[in-house]
């Protein structure tokens, strides 16, 4: 091969410049998109004719049909194709067909968005959140959210599946490649137009006859007017009464006479009102009177209680706590249904905050007075166990619709209080007698203890620091448990109390059974404690001992083991 060193060669500057001309001409830059000739095809691969460039580009034949480009796939078809590289490391041309639809696309996509043009697509499938729509005109895959694929909640979408339809871009992210488009908004521009016509029949102060309640919101009621428009009604404006949420007025589907009081035609919206239609009523509220008895109209019942009217448009709160005497948290729909007339004493009107608060169980008679009346304090009465718990009875007195309380101290005197409570059971009948009547606070308690002789009542010719005789009962590390001879209850005398000397303070000193001496030593009747020591009764002996033997000797042989050191101590002085 020769070889040209000579670069002033005339013949080598000429083709320099036939070179230089051509290469002008075919602009071939990597990350473009240029068109490939179809210039052969085999089983696999379809090689291209590029001008400009020293190889045929190959490409995968199953990539042009995964890409729709399936009837271009004939000798001398152009294809758009990415030059990727130029020249890898084998020396190849890398281009691919796939990437350069994807830029194409996303170009045709950005200006559409750009100048707020809708695109046509078709909803191919569902995804977490909404839809995947593809672009017909290029295949691109985009976001469609749940929420922008209607101006009203689809249950079923499957009618809309894989149909060209309209979409308006709302968000692309040029970063990311991702792109979100709306059904609804295309849908809304339609509807848009024709609800400029129908709000522009509507002028304030018109009256809109039977129009639907459609829904609730925490601020208003929405309704229905005949099928073409939905208008608000504020909380404010359901009512002249307190009004905390629009279901306690209505309910789904009734029909409610409205007045329009505002036109907004840039926001097209239509405020309506339902207490305008009615005069105010709280302007001549002064016609009723606080604790008389009225007719009111039940006009919805809640799981609190029952709405009534006074009078149209005059509404008021009967709560459940409002309706009986004596049951508890019962339910308002078992005692009334709506439009029921029923007896109910006013008992606040509240002019500030337009609130009335009525009573259904003040038209009736207190069955706690008439408990009072009928059984005063100390009488006996037969009660039957209803309910009980942990610690006490529910009695209902015989021929009253009232419950009484039993707490379990005042069950016994001498046993175990939870061993006594367990005895009992409900249908069980017992004579109590009335210890307490609070007919304002609806409570009465009674005792059973209270109607048997009160063995405590041993101790009333009792006096401190006087010395009785007790057997002993029981012993543990804490003590004795001794019973006073002629009395039926149990007391105990704690370790302390037992002697003088700590060493002799051993309840293990005593087996059970015996018969000993012990001295009060403080006693309370009206409180009914008492406290018993056999420690105070050796100091007692002791103190008589001194005084009656005054020699050291006769000390000696009393059973105090520190008698002849006292008696000592007491001839010093």
């Amino acid at each position: 091969m020769e070889i040209f060193k000579n670069l002033d060669n005339p013949l080598t500057k000429e083709f320099e410049q036939l070179l230089n001309n051509q290469l002008s001409k075919i602009q071939i830059e990597e990350g473009k998109i240029i068109n490939g000739k179809i210039n052969k095809i085999t089983e696999k691969f379809v090689f291209l004719f590029v001008e400009g460039l020293k190889s045929e580009p190959v490409l995968d034949l199953n990539e042009l049909k995964a890409i729709g480009l399936a009837d271009k796939i004939k000798v001398g078809e152009s294809i758009p194709v990415l030059l990727e590289k130029i020249e890898d490391k084998n020396g190849e041309v890398i281009v691919s067909a796939s990437k350069a639809q994807k830029i194409k696309g996303w170009d045709q996509l950005v200006k559409a968005y750009e100048n707020n043009e809708p695109i046509m697509g078709k909803i191919t499938s569902k995804c977490k959140g909404g839809c995947i729509v593809e672009h017909i005109d290029t295949g691109s895959l985009m976001f469609l959210p749940g929420s922008q694929i209607s101006d009203k909640p689809l249950k079923d979408i499957s009618h809309l599946m894989n149909e060209p339809q309209k979409f308006a871009l709302i968000k692309l992210d040029k970063v990311r490649g991702n792109a979100c488009v709306s059904r609804r908004e295309i849908i809304s521009s339609f509807k848009k137009e024709d609800k400029i016509k129908i709000i522009e029949k509507y002028k304030v102060g018109d009256i809109i006859k039977g129009a639907e309640v459609k829904g609730y919101s925490t601020f208003g009621c929405f309704f229905n007017v005949n099928g073409e428009l939905d208008v608000l009604v504020h909380l404010q404006e359901i009512s002249y009464s307190r009004v905390n949420h629009p279901d306690e007025v209505f309910n789904i589907g009734e029909k409610h006479d409205l007045k329009v009081i505002s036109v907004d035609k840039e926001k097209l919206q239509v405020g309506c009102s339902v207490k305008q239609l009615s005069p105010d009523p709280f302007e001549h509220i002064e016609n009723y009177e606080l604790n008389k008895v009225y007719k009111v109209k039940v006009v919805k019942i809640m799981d609190f209680g029952a709405f009534c009217e006074l009078e149209p448009g005059l509404t008021t709160l009967l709560h459940s706590s409002e309706l009986s005497w004596t049951k508890k948290n019962i339910s308002t729909k078992k005692m009334f249904k709506v439009g029921d007339e029923i007896d109910c004493v006013i008992t606040e009107i509240d002019k500030t905050k337009r609130r009335i608060a009525i009573s259904h169980r003040l038209t009736q008679e207190n069955p706690f007075n008439t408990f009072e009346k009928k059984y005063p304090v100390g009488s006996i009465v037969l009660g039957e166990v209803v309910n009980k718990n942990e610690y006490s009875l529910f009695l209902k007195i015989e021929g009253l619709d009232v419950d009484a309380f039993l707490h379990c101290n005042d069950l016994t005197y001498l046993s175990n209080v939870e061993e006594e409570l367990a005895k009992y059971k409900k249908g069980d009948n017992i004579k109590v007698k009335v210890l307490e009547i609070k007919a304002s606070e609806q409570k009465i308690r009674v005792g059973l203890r209270q109607t048997q002789k009160d063995p405590f009542d041993w101790f009333k010719d009792k006096k401190k620091n006087q010395i009785i005789t007790v057997k002993i009962v029981s012993t543990d590390n804490k003590g004795l448990i001794v019973r006073p001879e002629g009395c039926d209850m149990e007391f105990p005398i704690k370790k302390s109390l037992i002697a003088i000397n700590a060493a002799d303070a051993r309840p293990s000193r005593f087996t059970g059974g015996e018969r000993i001496d012990c001295a009060i030593s403080d006693l309370d009747l009206i409180k009914r404690k008492v406290t018993l020591s056999i420690k105070l009764l050796e100091e007692i002996e002791k103190k008589e001992a001194l005084e009656k033997y005054g020699a050291e000797g006769s000390g000696k042989n009393l059973p105090f083991s520190s008698l002849s050191e006292d008696l000592k101590k007491k001839e010093k002085k």
